[in-house]
């Protein structure tokens, strides 16, 4: 084995190992999800180098730096407020979606109008559009943390694979039935899964643009999936109102989550792939153990509303109440530290994670907002609306 170069992940905390091994190139991780700004670095060195063999006597200084790095950041208060820097006019119709890449250098917007768009976000400049597509362009993805390629999912039943830098596809995946409404990169960037309202899932080979297998077994439309952050595990969630994990080496599928009584519009795993989280339309959301498919919490909301739970013990931590209508996306900073909802009320919101205490309202939107996102560093967002424009906020 030849390590090649370090990867730094900032949440959680951790060093990515890129390294060869019989000809192939390979990723694993060191997790550091303990440390903090009083960490003994030479301390944890000893330690990584004591259980990893790629972390030689001549890596350590390298290993120290990054370490530093990562408590730095985690020292850093957080009371910014963001202001709106611009407001692009994206498209010609509304938006679907929206996609920072890891650094958060550029970002992707998703439309009706058929088109993506690849934007920078310092200068609000128009990149490239990729244009190929003969119906919506739905779902959108930058494969990080690499961020050198983009997917795109349409109702024309189709996903492309696009190079981040030149505009350029390098792949049509082609097979599925009927639209593709969710798609993901797993963590090494090798393959791609797509959901379609066909109710199968597919899984292609990024390489070489080859269809690998096919998830049959939901019996409605799937229109949400996620990679578990390891990669070996899919889960996928349908209109037939459950959930299932899939194996992804096998393409069999381990468990179905059975229990919602409504069609699933979420689904995602925790960071050590011991829990699973599922949003309805039949108003609840359940957390659910990986392992054994059983479900460990259940919960309720009122329209417009959002909560905070202890994915431990399901003690509701935080109830965030303020919008006037529903609420189409919400997601964590990095830090978890912040909540961002998006709502059909024209606004997005920002929330203390812990007190439930709404610290902002970004309004300017005239119409719905379909989506939102932090970048990985937690410092800008983008908002995407019905009214054809999306807005960075820093």
């Amino acid at each position: 084995m030849k390590l090649k170069r370090f990867l730094l992940r900032y949440y959680p905390p951790g060093i990515i190992l890129e390294f060869e091994k019989g000809g192939e190139l390979k990723t694993k991780s060191i997790d550091l999800l303990d440390l903090s700004p009083d960490t003994d670095a030479e301390g944890l060195i000893a330690e990584i180098r004591s259980t990893e063999p790629l972390i030689t006597a001549s890596r350590a200084s390298q290993v120290k730096h990054l370490i530093l790095r990562l408590q730095e950041k985690l020292g850093q208060q957080e009371d910014r407020r963001f202001y709106l820097f611009k407001a692009l006019q994206a498209h010609i119709l509304p938006l679907t979606n929206v996609a920072f890449n890891k650094s958060g250098s550029s970002f992707i917007t998703g439309s009706y109008d058929r088109t993506c768009k690849i934007w920078d976000t310092a200068s609000g400049e128009e990149l490239h559009t990729l244009e190929g597509h003969r119906n919506v362009v739905y779902a959108i993805a930058f494969n990080n943390p690499y961020g050198d390629k983009i997917a795109t999912g349409s109702f024309d039943k189709t996903c492309k694979l696009w190079s981040a830098e030149t505009g350029k596809c390098f792949h049509t995946f082609r097979g599925h039935t009927a639209e593709i409404v969710c798609l993901a990169f797993n963590p090494q960037s090798t393959m791609l899964a797509t959901g379609s309202m066909d109710t199968t899932a597919k899984l292609w080979d990024v390489q070489t643009g080859e269809e690998m297998a096919t998830l049959n077994g939901h019996s409605a439309e799937i229109i949400a999936l996620s990679f578990n952050t390891v990669g070996d595990g899919l889960v996928t969630g349908s209109f037939d109102h459950t959930v299932s994990l899939w194996d992804i080496p096998s393409a069999r599928r381990i468990h179905t989550l059975i229990g919602h009584r409504g069609e699933i519009s979420s689904v995602q795993f925790n960071w050590n792939c011991s829990l699973i989280a599922t949003g309805s339309m039949d108003k609840t959301s359940k957390i659910w153990d990986a392992h054994s498919g059983k479900c460990l919490i259940a919960t309720a909301s009122a329209d417009g509303t959002a909560r905070v739970y202890r994915a431990a013990s399901g003690e509701c931590t935080a109830r965030l109440q303020g919008h006037e209508g529903e609420i189409s996306k919400i997601s964590f900073n990095p830090q978890g530290s912040r909540v961002l909802t998006a709502s059909a009320d024209k606004t997005a919101r920002l929330w203390d994670a812990v007190t439930g205490v709404c610290l902002q309202v970004l309004e300017g939107h005239t119409d719905e907002i379909f989506s939102s996102a932090f970048n990985y560093e937690g410092d800008t967002i983008i908002t995407g609306s019905k009214d054809n424009t999306c807005r960075i906020w820093r």
